[in-house]
Parts: structure tokens; C-alpha cells; sequence
């Protein structure tokens, strides 16, 4: 007896919502990935503009505490943006848990965006400046960077911090939207009847039964085959 092939799993199909956040969070990987590159190539550059303005300043030699303050952002960045990238990995596989911790990781993401964002908008407006006793004008440290630094990388890291808020607040929308809750949500298993010839698990035997029901294809014939045969009775007359 042949046994019933069993039905393909279903594949459920992956919504145009979670397959755009997807590629939200791979854009916003790159871009973090850029501004933190872009971050550490100038970490000597703020280096040596601090120390020159803090030298002779009750502010002499904590230009350190700046540059360190600077590469822990850059690292910060940098994790954040490997960490969507392989959020966005798992999210477009339907798993629930990863969409969970993609809106973490993309809420800390918006800080990082929106606090370069934030930064850059004061430094341009020239918010802070003005120097309290002997300590270095702020805005002349401002003044001094921007002569320094390539006069690209301030404007391209503002640019891809906007275009990753954006792009992060998109996929956080996506992802909640109710197409990609249908997608995340657990499937009902269903129940199998067993193979014929096969028994339920942990099923005796019935009485008078071989131990080897179950084995043999096809099913096991009740009452079993082949009963003892009554004796010979003696011919009359023996």
C-alpha cells in the first residue's frame, strides 16, 4: 500500500510593505556606515584643531576628551548601521522577534540621524559661541574646522543623516502597517492523521495482537488472522 504523499508547506507570500522597509534599512545601514566612515578620517584633524585652540586655556589637554567623545559616535554609528543591515536580513524572512528589535535599533538610529542633524543646524547658526573667561570661543573653534575639515564632509554627512531619518521613520510606519502584521503572525499547524499501517504513538496492542503492529504496511487485520483451530474429536466409535 502506497503511502499519501504529504502537501508542500504553504509559502506565505512577503508583502510590498516589509519588502520596502527592508531596503529602508539596507539604505540606512549604508549611509551610517558612510557618515561614520567619514567621522573617523577626520578624528586627526579635530585632534589637532582642539589642542591648538585649548593650548594655554584653563581647557589645555582635554581636547582628548573631545576626539573620544567624537570616535565613540563614529562606533555608535557604525554598529547601528550593521546591525539594520542584518535586521533587514531577517525581517524580510518573516520573523517576528527581528522586526521587534529592528524598531529598537531603528529608534536609536533616529537619535544618531536626528542628533547630526540637530548639531549641524546650531553650528551653522553659531548657537553657543562666546567664550567664558579664558576659556576658547566656541565659535572660533567652529571657525577653525571648518577650514580644516574638507569642506565636503560636512555637508555630505548632513545630507545622508536626513536621508537616513527619513528612511527610518518610513520603515518603522511599514512595519507596523496592518499587510505586514498579517505577514509576521504565526501560522496555525495543522494536525496530520498518521501514515496508514502506522500506530498512534504509545498505543498497546490489542488483545491477541502481534507486538509488531504498526510495522507491516497496510493495516493490521482484527481479530487476528490465521485463530487456533479446535481440536480433532475422536471418531465414534474409537
Amino acid at each position: 500500500m502506497s503511502v499519501p504523499a504529504q502537501p508542500a508547506p504553504t509559502v506565505r507570500p512577503r508583502p510590498g510593505t516589509v519588502t520596502i522597509a527592508t531596503y529602508l534599512l539596507y539604505l540606512t545601514g549604508a549611509l551610517f556606515a558612510v557618515v561614520a566612515a567619514i567621522g573617523f578620517a577626520v578624528l586627526g584633524t579635530v585632534s589637532t584643531v582642539y589642542r591648538e585652540a585649548y593650548a594655554g586655556t584653563p581647557a589645555e589637554g582635554s581636547e582628548g576628551i573631545v576626539v573620544g567623545a567624537s570616535a565613540f559616535g563614529a562606533g555608535v554609528q557604525l554598529l547601528v548601521g550593521l546591525g539594520l543591515v542584518v535586521l533587514g536580513l531577517l525581517t524580510a524572512q518573516g520573523r517576528n522577534g527581528a522586526r521587534i528589535a529592528t524598531w529598537v535599533v531603528a529608534g536609536l538610529g533616529v537619535c544618531c540621524a536626528g542628533g547630526n542633524v540637530v548639531g549641524s543646524a546650531l553650528s551653522g547658526l553659531g548657537v553657543g559661541s562666546g567664550s567664558t573667561g579664558d576659556s576658547p570661543d566656541p565659535a572660533e573653534v567652529q571657525r577653525r574646522l571648518e577650514a580644516e575639515l574638507p569642506s565636503w564632509s560636512g555637508p555630505l554627512s548632513l545630507t545622508f543623516s536626513i536621508i537616513a531619518l527619513l528612511a527610518l521613520i518610513a520603515a518603522i510606519i511599514l512595519l507596523a502597517l496592518p499587510a505586514s502584521n498579517e505577514f509576521f503572525r504565526k501560522q496555525p499547524v495543522g494536525w496530520e492523521p498518521p501514515v496508514p499501517g502506522t500506530a498512534y504513538p504509545g498505543q498497546p496492542p490489542y488483545p491477541g495482537q502481534s507486538p509488531t503492529y504498526g510495522t507491516d504496511p497496510g493495516y493490521p487485520q482484527y481479530p487476528p488472522t490465521n485463530p487456533p483451530t479446535n481440536p480433532p474429536t475422536n471418531p465414534p466409535g474409537s
